[in-house]
């Protein structure tokens, strides 16, 4: 994907698509752009760079992304500069609609000018327009009355801008430019409150992304990332794994593949060494690592000769010997190149959120780095497919992987599985929001009432 930009932005140029001037300015643009990994979200699956369509999930229901090529008939080409900024740093789109922070412009209100000046050259000159419409987002009542995040904005969305801390270094200042800004970091890491704002004092702590759990990526060293080095963090933001430690799926996968991996050497030394400098006060300073639980453990050879029709008393056993055990080892021991990873000393098994080891069962995994493609086949497929495991099963299967690679005092259920198959856990902002719009018109109702029958005993005293 990246390179097939590169070409059509060479093109754009030989061609005289681009002032020679603005060249700088395109392949500056292109760069904050891959960094703030807007193809994850705007680039649908099978369908053109920044063209849209995409379904988001969140906790109060799905958010179409928009077309944000330079097409005026459907994309941005109409936007003026100002417009551009306002829309990237302060959710307003040119027409004067609220954009909802799944476009996470509370990160992006960290951009300096000069940046947004660089993305908006870029997408006006170095993206190639596309006319489709996608379709609207609808959220429900009365979510999708898009001017109540005026109200929102102004109790969290903080001034445009970035300014260094003159008591640290240059990277360590350029890493949380980048992480607070362009990558977003928090926008996942960190966990929301009630009205879906970042917990400022908890940033990222961990927090729940629909299906999938972003793990803490704080200093500390038994919840954390703190046990990593500096050069532990740079390879895992290059190739999506750390052997014996983490491997990268769902939306961590494609911020690698989109993103991460794309950085410059110097941005990417930079986000480490500001990330090594994030502490967590509400976790243990002491105790195991997520990453060092678990160790090899077999029994599935107390399966061998058995008719897979026999009922054994081992049903976990049986599913890990017939979905797992032939790329991750009958021990799970993963490969010797890791390619397929171990399933002990892994964060997926050792959290005490299960989310990422049922979603890994439910969807797989897809990666594509320098590297090579990493990739494992989802196991929630449709009923009656080759690879499809009911909620029943994949929550007996998760168990059994719990039970000896991972963290045994956590539990699965049907019920979870089946939750996070739907997309993850719900909000109940919506239905709270109902009630409280519903109590208010009700609270309208009672007062006209009570006004009305006084008026009317007013005039019969009279």
């Amino acid at each position: 994907m990246r390179k097939l930009k590169q070409m059509a932005l060479s093109l754009a140029l030989a061609c005289g698509g681009v002032h020679a001037a603005d060249e700088t300015l395109v392949r500056q643009g292109e760069y904050l752009a891959v960094a703030a990994d807007c193809t994850a979200c705007h680039t649908a699956e099978h369908g053109q760079p920044f063209a849209g369509g995409k379904a988001i999930a969140s906790p109060v229901g799905e958010i179409i992304a928009t077309n944000i090529t330079p097409s005026k008939k459907g994309g941005i080409g109409g936007y003026s500069e100002a417009q551009f900024s306002a829309a990237l740093r302060q959710g307003i789109r040119a027409d004067g609609a609220r954009l909802y922070p799944a476009m996470p412009y509370t990160a992006y209100a960290t951009l300096t000018d000069a940046d947004v000046h660089a993305l908006y050259v870029y997408f006006m000159s170095g993206v190639k327009p596309v006319d489709s419409m996608p379709a609207e987002t609808h959220l429900p009542f009365p979510l999708n009355l898009r001017f109540s995040m005026m109200f929102w904005n102004a109790l969290f969305l903080n001034a445009p801008g970035y300014t260094p801390d003159a008591t640290h270094s240059a990277g360590w200042n350029r890493g949380r430019y980048l992480v607070d800004g362009a990558a977003h970091c928090s926008t996942c890491h960190t966990p929301r409150g009630f009205l879906m704002q970042e917990k400022q004092d908890e940033a990222f702590t961990g927090a729940q992304v629909g299906p999938w759990f972003a793990p803490n990526i704080t200093a500390n060293r038994v919840s954390g990332i703190g046990e990593w080095s500096q050069q532990d963090l740079i390879a895992y933001l290059k190739t999506g794994r750390l052997a014996g430690k983490a491997q990268a799926a769902g939306s961590m996968a494609e911020a690698i593949t989109h993103s991460f991996q794309h950085l410059s050497e110097a941005d990417l030394a930079a986000i480490a060494e500001y990330m090594g400098s994030i502490g967590d006060s509400h976790a243990p300073a002491s105790g195991a690592s997520r990453f060092n639980q678990g160790n090899a453990s077999s029994n599935v050879g107390a399966l061998r000769g058995v008719p897979f029709t026999t009922p054994v008393s081992d049903e976990g056993a049986r599913l890990f010997s017939g979905n797992c055990a032939s790329c991750h080892g009958s021990s799970g021991e993963g490969t010797r190149d890791v390619f397929y990873p171990s399933l002990f000393h892994n964060s997926a098994t050792a959290e005490n959120n299960p989310s990422n080891l049922i979603a890994t069962i439910l969807t797989g995994v897809q990666r594509h780095t320098a590297e090579g493609d990493v990739y494992m086949p989802p196991f929630g497929a449709q009923p009656n497919a080759l690879n499809h495991l009911d909620d029943g099963q994949i929550a007996t299967l998760s168990n059994w992987i719990l039970q000896r690679y991972g963290n045994a005092e956590t539990a699965v259920t049907p019920e979870q599985v089946a939750e996070i198959r739907r997309g993850g856990p719900a909000s109940p902002l919506v239905w709270l929001a109902q009630a409280g719009v519903g109590a208010g018109a009700l609270a309208a109702i009672v007062l006209l009432i009570w006004l009305t029958i006084r008026r009317q005993r007013r005039r019969n005293s009279i």
